[in-house]
């Protein structure tokens, strides 16, 4: 059914680029609710939407950005007002955290690695027992259409998969239809200079949940680990925190996944370092780690290993830095008072450039 539209020492840090670009969206179709289940009465009425057509016109230039003055949400089959996408108190995704989430870039108009970030979402959504009530491809054209109705050429996406409305306690059997929220809009993680001078980070002392009490793999709303992290980042000065395993192992940081530079090579902690997947690294496979690894780094003919690595190793390094979809690759000159290099790196910034170039192009790479 069509949507209703109706360093060193001192941080530095660059917030890489603003994104995607929108074009007239197409219809998506309303998830259907599961088991013939009725849609909770906390959802927005139907009626609601019909106001949409003069408030998606209202809109405002930024840069290249069309942006829309009041934000277009879709939530549950409409889009709606961004002051009225409102979920129930009672859904598991509030209440517990019981869901799972998407951050995705847009570029030139077109959703970058589109097909990965697909592919991960409903990964790991089976990996919680929960069914999104979209198909895959449907929800590639609500993404489409949320950037179209709110004038996106460069951005950012956030896809929401709640629980959705139940009872109070865990049981997810009492959320019959789980929840689907698509955000499009802008983010800007770290100040712009950054992405030239690099940014000072920390070793977080708090380390990462054991991967037996949780997989790490799992992109759900449950960030309370890593946001601890953060604070402790935060409390030192820094915008970012390298977490560690409880038995030393380098993973990740609260945001971002980490690369080191020795000798001319790249080197990455692993997702997975043990037997028949018992033994996760400890750290989420990241769509941008993973382009940079398997098509970046061959584009500029620098070797990648993935490889498990104590502090030692990272203290060591030519150059660090980090990759994420919003962060997209920032060099790393400092952690803790332990200066690594001047500024940003030879490599680090080649990396860089050919990941600017490929996502300033008309070819944005969408699988």
């Amino acid at each position: 059914m069509p949507v209703k539209s109706t360093n060193r020492p001192a941080a530095r840090r660059t917030a890489g680029a603003s994104k995607p670009a929108a074009k007239p969206a197409s219809k998506a179709s309303k998830p259907a609710a599961k088991n013939g289940a009725s849609q909770p009465a906390s959802r927005q009425p139907k009626s609601d939407a019909k106001k949409l057509p003069s408030l998606a016109l209202r809109h405002v230039w930024q840069g290249e950005n069309q942006i829309a003055a009041n934000p277009l949400v879709w939530v549950n089959g409409q889009l709606l007002p961004k002051n009225e996408a409102k979920v129930s108190v009672y859904d598991h995704g509030l209440l517990y955290g019981d869901g799972v989430f998407e951050g995705i870039r847009v570029y030139q108009g077109k959703i970058f690695k589109c097909r990965s970030h697909m592919d991960r979402l409903y990964r790991c959504a089976a990996k919680l027992h929960l069914h999104i009530p979209v198909s895959p491809d449907d929800m590639v054209q609500i993404q489409r259409d949320c950037i179209a109705a709110n004038g996106i050429k460069e951005g950012y996406i956030r896809l929401v998969i709640t629980r959705g409305h139940g009872t109070l306690g865990l049981d997810p059997r009492k959320c019959p239809v789980p929840g689907v929220i698509c955000i499009a809009d802008q983010i800007s993680l770290y100040p712009p200079e950054f992405y030239e001078t690099g940014m000072r980070v920390i070793v977080a002392k708090r380390p990462k949940t054991p991967v037996a009490c949780l997989d790490p793999r799992i992109k759900s709303l449950n960030y309370l680990n890593n946001i601890l992290a953060k604070v402790e980042a935060i409390e030192a000065g820094c915008h970012e925190a390298i977490m560690l395993s409880q038995e030393g192992w380098v993973t990740e940081c609260t945001g971002d996944n980490i690369f080191v530079i020795k000798d001319g090579k790249l080197f990455t902690p692993p997702p997975v370092s043990g037997e028949n997947d018992r033994f996760a690294g400890g750290l989420l496979e990241g769509v941008t780690r993973r382009f940079v690894i398997d098509e970046l780094a061959p584009m500029c003919d620098i070797q990648v290993e993935e490889r498990m690595m104590k502090l030692d190793f990272l203290m060591s390094a030519d150059e660090i830095f980090l990759t994420g979809t919003a962060a997209e690759i920032i060099a790393v000159p400092q952690v803790d008072e332990t200066r690594i290099s001047d500024g940003e790196g030879e490599l680090t910034n080649k990396l860089r450039m050919k990941f600017r170039e490929i996502v300033t192009s008309d070819a944005i790479p969408e699988d």
